[in-house]
């Protein structure tokens, strides 16, 4: 009975999770067909190539928050508001050097490592996007270690609705590009303060206690933190070197900042946002799969985790093989209906048999911290960037041109993915 009843508790959550998934990235789906349409593919490449440098900032200013707060509330190791209280100070530090540094260093990243004078302001403006989305990620945590889905499902949703009602109403009214992605850049604040009033409007009614900082609570909260960030933080400075190192090399071999620009927007704007489309299902399991696995696993029930994890990247599997099956036999129609344009049919094709992997590889990562084995993950992670960056090198030489980055990915789904697969289960196994 007990068994059944924890069963329940995770169907539910994953079920929350899916369809509350579904919803908000439909919205989410619509919002980018609506920016994509707007900027036009040689902006969107502008603006693909800030992602990069979006994702590394954010890890750093998140910092784990979420997948450790979840771990600590699920094992009920401290009080929730000692944890908050804990917490909360260091991100705002943290958070004001990232902006200082950003705002110091701009000029350098745009001019001398992107080549693109042009994004001087946009940096800047994802820097002053961080201390919002850090606050997110510590409510979400809370929500994610009781397995209650629901505020943080909603509040994802709500978020979509206003960003996408806030940029439909401005965004055609800015003439210039570069303001219009700062204008992009910065709506997601107004996205992030809706979605945390909503999620803290679910937080229990309590009596007022006095908040106190708990050292034993920062320790082992920078314990979790900064084990699982590391392997994080190596994976997406390797992703910001991507399309750093990659213009350097294709402009070295002979190609234009013109041409590189326009087509790193047609493989991440079209190609991959195309085939990644249905990735929500696989993030959102592998959400629900970390406060379940952490509990079995903190019992030795090994056999309960294995099952979890089987059952997380069977489903996932199938969703990704089933959309990318359909998306590869139809590229033409859904690249037409959704943006517009027909461009990236040959980069789905190619790239589609191991984009699958992606829907192995996600869930499982998570299951390594879940499972406690940040070391492990961290050394997949240093193997994984080093092996991209590597074969972005070699390959440039060989004047392929945007397919350098298409043949680097394969390369890298392809080995991390077994990587994880390897790793996870010898932990479980022994």
């Amino acid at each position: 009975m007990i068994q059944k009843a924890k069963d329940n508790v995770f169907l539910k959550s994953t079920l929350i999770l899916l369809f509350g998934g579904f919803a908000g990235k439909l919205i989410g789906f619509i919002l980018k067909i609506i920016i994509t349409r707007n900027l036009g593919t040689e902006t969107m490449g502008l603006f693909s190539l800030l992602s990069p440098t979006t994702s590394l900032l954010s890890t750093i200013a998140v910092f784990s928050y979420s997948t450790t707060l979840s771990k600590l509330i699920s094992d009920k190791s401290y009080r929730t508001k000692d944890l908050f209280t804990s917490i909360i100070p260091i991100s705002i530090i943290i958070n004001l050097i990232i902006i200082l540094f950003i705002t110091i260093n701009s000029k350098f990243i745009s001019e001398t490592l992107f080549k693109e004078s042009r994004l001087y302001l946009p940096i800047i403006c994802i820097s002053l996007t961080m201390p919002f989305i850090t606050i997110s990620a510590i409510i979400k945590g809370y929500f994610w270690g009781k397995q209650n889905m629901f505020p943080y499902m909603l509040s994802n949703f709500i978020e979509q609705v206003a960003r996408i009602i806030v940029i439909v109403l401005f965004l055609n009214k800015i003439n210039n590009n570069i303001y219009k992605i700062c204008f992009i850049i910065l709506v997601s604040i107004f996205g992030e303060i809706v979605s945390q009033l909503v999620m803290i409007y679910f937080f229990p009614k309590t009596k007022k206690e006095k908040l106190k900082i708990n050292k034993l609570a920062i320790l082992d909260t920078m314990k979790i933190c900064i084990s699982t960030t590391s392997s994080k933080l190596i994976g997406t400075f390797a992703h910001f070197l991507e399309p750093i190192l990659l213009t350097n090399l294709l402009i070295l071999s002979g190609y234009t900042k013109d041409y590189i620009i326009y087509e790193y927007g047609v493989i991440n704007a079209y190609s991959i946002s195309l085939l990644l489309m249905p990735q929500f299902f696989t993030q959102n399991m592998a959400t629900s799969l970390i406060p379940e696995l952490s509990k079995h696993y903190s019992n030795r029930n090994y056999d309960m985790c294995k099952k979890r994890i089987k059952q997380v990247i069977l489903i996932s599997t199938f969703i990704g093989a089933s959309s990318t099956i359909v998306i590869t036999l139809f590229p033409k129609f859904f690249l037409n209906i959704l943006f517009k344009t027909t461009e990236g049919i040959d980069y789905i094709r190619l790239l589609s048999p191991f984009i699958i992997l992606f829907y192995v590889q996600y869930p499982l990562a998570n299951a390594l911290q879940a499972l406690g084995q940040n070391k492990t993950a961290f050394k997949i992670s240093i193997i994984s960037s080093i092996l991209k960056l590597l074969s972005i090198t070699i390959l440039s030489f060989f004047k392929l041109g945007m397919y350098t980055l298409i043949l680097s990915i394969m390369i890298n789904l392809t080995i991390t993915t077994y990587l994880y697969y390897k790793e996870t289960f010898k932990i479980l196994n022994n």
